[in-house]
């Protein structure tokens, strides 16, 4: 009899993670504390100062020039379930709207100076006409019902995990010095809380919010939706590409490999709301070190993502009660990175001020 083949290894497709450079963070917080200031006076600013200091693994750190957002869309059928206040041909919809350049994250990437990709990993459209770019990573069409069935068979949560590897190496090797992953698709925050819910012990009703704007009967069949895939996914626990097919998607098992595969390469990685944020979770169970690469952006106003943070042990840079996706969130708080950098570079010390100035 043939042996049952083992879980596939993850780390092995994505590489090994390391923990960012020390001696770059160091030399990071020894300058700060040099700068012609109170030693912390500039506050969660200097933490983001030495953070980019590791992670790019110098002193001073680099301008960010090629900031890169990543939108990954996919169906989901637990949209059947009524657990969305939109239908799920929305998203094929915001897809198209996402390359015309008329989205929010197209108008908040403009001002943070970052540009926008959108990927199809899962929609439930052909989205006939669009460039072969946008589809090529297509593993199927929609995911399944997760409180019935399974949302992916074990094959192709490994064909969309590979999938955002490989959407990691793209960017990088096209010199993307900070990425963004987004999300888009109707009916993705039921699957992300069931993750949550999973990943962090946390009482379903405690995660279950009210996704594109649902009412309280709406809310209702969510939360009954997300109980059920919890039901499902609890015995599958061990194994992330199994929990992923059984309760999560091929977005989700996308962002998962695009996230670990962006922290064994090196590249800072600035997180957005609950979807993206249950991606991390998994990431985080497979390689503790990859949240050293993350900062989470935003908080979002779905009640899963607080836990999500916590377990995470991230403190959002913003709060704005968003609860949009795409990256939006996210890109809020690349200004706050990019002054970071420049505090580090440009002010002068506390000794050249005492001498009079800079040459």
């Amino acid at each position: 009899m043939a042996a049952t083949p083992g879980p596939l290894d993850l780390l092995g497709i994505t590489g090994p993670v390391e923990l960012p450079d020390q001696a770059a963070r160091s030399a990071a917080q020894e300058r700060l504390d040099s700068l012609a200031k109170p030693p912390g006076a500039l506050g969660r600013l200097e933490e983001l100062a030495v953070w980019l200091a590791g992670v790019q693994g110098r002193c001073p750190t680099r301008p960010l020039e090629r900031v890169r957002v990543v939108v990954f869309a996919g169906d989901h059928g637990i949209v059947e379930a009524g657990v969305s206040a939109y239908p799920s041909e929305v998203t094929a919809l915001m897809v198209r709207t996402f390359l015309a350049g008329g989205a929010a994250v197209n108008a908040l990437a403009q001002t943070a100076g970052a540009s926008v990709r959108v990927v199809d990993i899962a929609v439930d459209d052909d989205l006939a006409g669009v460039p072969p770019d946008v589809v090529r990573h297509k593993v199927r069409r929609g995911s399944g019902r997760i409180d019935v069935e399974d949302a992916l068979s074990v094959e192709e949560a490994e064909a969309a995990f590979r999938a955002g590897v490989a959407i990691a190496d793209e960017e990088i090797d096209g010199g993307a010095d900070l990425l963004v992953p987004g999300d888009m698709g109707i009916g993705n925050t039921t699957p992300s809380s069931t993750l949550v819910a999973l990943l962090t012990g946390t009482e379903v009703v405690k995660v279950v919010g009210r996704g594109t704007g649902l009412d309280d009967e709406g809310w209702m069949r969510k939360a009954a939706a997300v109980r059920d895939a919890a039901r499902r996914g609890r015995p599958r626990l061990g194994d992330m590409l199994d929990l992923l097919a059984a309760v999560g998607g091929a977005d989700l098992a996308a962002m998962t490999g695009f996230l670990l595969r962006s922290a064994s390469r090196r590249t800072p990685v600035v997180l957005d709301g609950l979807v993206v944020g249950a991606a991390a979770l998994v990431a985080q169970r497979l390689s503790y070190r990859a949240t050293r690469w993350f900062v989470a952006g935003h908080r979002s106003a779905e009640p899963a993502h607080t836990a999500a943070l916590s377990r995470l042990g991230l403190t959002p840079l913003v709060e704005h009660e968003m609860r949009l996706g795409e990256g939006t969130g996210a890109l809020l708080a690349v200004p706050q990175l990019r002054a970071a950098a420049e505090v580090l570079s440009s002010m002068a010390t506390l000794d050249e001020v005492m001498a009079g100035g800079r040459p």
